[in-house]
């Protein structure tokens, strides 16, 4: 299976770059800058020390490499001449100084370059094909993958899983007529993933760069993340996409011109002061360090940017649905005294794993009305098991039946049936009339069908009882 083999190789590949002394937070840029650098016709076998035109100095074969991958870079991102060059030189500082310059990088010997380069020549770019959807579900594999292995300090970073990212798509109808925002794009999964879903409703080849050039937006605040997004964004194709390095909360006037129509994101949910809106930090008491609203205030600033007749699905945190503390309350209220919301879908526990611990759901606004005029029943669905499972060492992996066929693509179509159609299903889905003091989760309002419970699910839920008590120290 294919997702086995991705997995393994670059399991593999991290071992090696670990042997190698390379960092682990440049890993997975610095594996996609040679993943792109590869794809487009970069030489690393049997190569001779040369003279540098520009210093007259032997440059060595591990330095040819580099200065090759530069240029390389450099050529993509000038391929299309109404490229902004701001937005050029943000996106070769990041991947050429911050990866390509780094200590860790520049140490490299040219045999340990040169197997690097051999082993994802291999072994990842047989499996990578830009062109097709198969194609972009295994790149994103591949860097939600990487990131897994990250330091400790990291682990919080909740990467969206492309299954869900998909999932997320399909459910507000992401098509060639898209224009998509995600403000908080870090490795760029949403990104892709709708470029993809919106290059396939595409019938021409005109219409598939009028997608990839001028209707997918994202905005990356962290190094690390916009250098990993705009790799991502390159690799399939996109010489000219338009992800920035800023905080969305000082590109107001940049989103609103950009004429959205949908936004797909998963805001931190702890960010801290300087990640925040400065507006909404001046509001902070002096005690508070992380951000009071679990993301929420993310979600309103992009509602007010962005045209009326938009749709936002969005990742949050059960406590911003909830909403037990006085901000998310406020943010609450303040969505629906605008907005309309159309479903709230509750996620798989560990959907994250693993990197973040963080339980969460995904919210899906309509924002050409306020709730209460729309007079509408919301629509939760309890959306718990994906049919993915925890494998050792390969994080999580979709089940098959016997056949060897995906058990979550039936899942995913169930899925969106039920919230399609607004079918209610005990034990799955449910409608109900809500307001901003009550809980949107489906788990408040569901019906079980105890008909399909065994003593197995009684017993499960004690374990999962006592290892709760066990991890909290009761």
């Amino acid at each position: 299976m294919q997702f086995i083999k991705v997995v393994d190789s670059i399991k593999v590949l991290n071992e090696m770059l670990h042997s190698d002394g390379v960092n682990e937070k440049l890993r997975s840029q610095f594996v996609g800058t040679c993943l792109l650098a590869l794809k487009n016709g970069l030489s690393y076998k049997n190569l001779k020390p040369t003279l540098d035109p520009n210093t007259g100095k032997d440059l060595s074969q591990e330095k040819i490499i580099i200065k090759d991958i530069k240029n390389i870079l450099s050529g993509l991102l000038s391929k299309n001449n109404d490229v902004d060059t701001l937005n050029k030189a943000g996106k070769l500082s990041v991947l050429s100084s911050k990866v390509l310059d780094d200590q860790d990088i520049a140490s490299l010997t040219y045999d340990e370059l040169q197997k690097i380069l051999e082993f994802i020549d291999n072994n990842i770019i047989p499996f990578i094909n830009d062109s097709n959807t198969a194609g972009q579900d295994l790149l994103n594999l591949f860097f939600t993958t990487f990131n897994k292995y990250v330091g400790k300090s990291d682990k919080n970073q909740a990467f969206t899983p492309d299954h869900i990212c998909d999932f997320m798509c399909k459910a507000v109808g992401v098509n060639k007529n898209s224009r998509i925002l995600d403000p908080c794009s870090g490795s760029g999964a949403f990104l892709v993933r709708a470029m993809t879903d919106a290059m396939d409703d595409c019938d021409t080849e005109e219409e598939r760069e009028e997608v990839k050039r001028n209707q997918i937006f994202g905005i990356e605040y962290e190094d690390g993340a916009f250098g990993l997004s705009s790799t991502n964004m390159l690799i399939h194709g996109d010489g000219n996409s338009n992800v920035i390095q800023a905080s969305m909360f000082e590109r107001g006037e940049w989103i609103k011109d950009k004429n959205i129509n949908i936004v797909l994101m998963n805001p931190p949910y702890n960010a801290t002061r300087k990640f925040c809106d400065p507006e909404y930090v001046k509001t902070w008491g002096s005690s508070k360090k992380e951000d009071p609203s679990k993301g929420f205030h993310f979600v309103e600033y992009v509602a007010r940017h962005i045209p009326a007749n938009s749709k936002i699905a969005v990742l949050l945190p059960m406590q911003a649905a909830i909403g037990n503390s006085g901000d998310v309350k406020k943010f609450k209220k303040m969505m629906l005294d605008n907005y309309t919301l159309e479903a709230v879908f509750s996620l798989p526990n560990e959907m994250f794993y693993p990197g973040a611990a963080a339980i969460a759901c995904c919210m899906i606004f309509d924002l050409s009305q306020k709730h209460e005029r729309s007079n509408k029943e919301t629509f939760f669905g309890y959306f718990k098991d994906d049919k993915f499972i925890k494998r050792k060492g390969l994080g999580r992996v979709e089940k098959t039946d016997s056949d060897g066929n995906s058990l979550w693509v039936s899942t995913k179509d169930e899925w969106l049936d039920l919230y399609k159609n607004k079918k209610e299903v005990p034990g799955l889905s449910v409608m109900k009339k809500v307001t901003w003091k009550d809980e949107w989760l489906a788990e408040a309002y569901m019906e079980t069908d105890y008909s399909l419970l065994e003593e197995s699910d009684f017993e499960n839920t004690l374990r999962e009882y006592y290892a709760y008590l066990i991890r909290t120290g009761r």
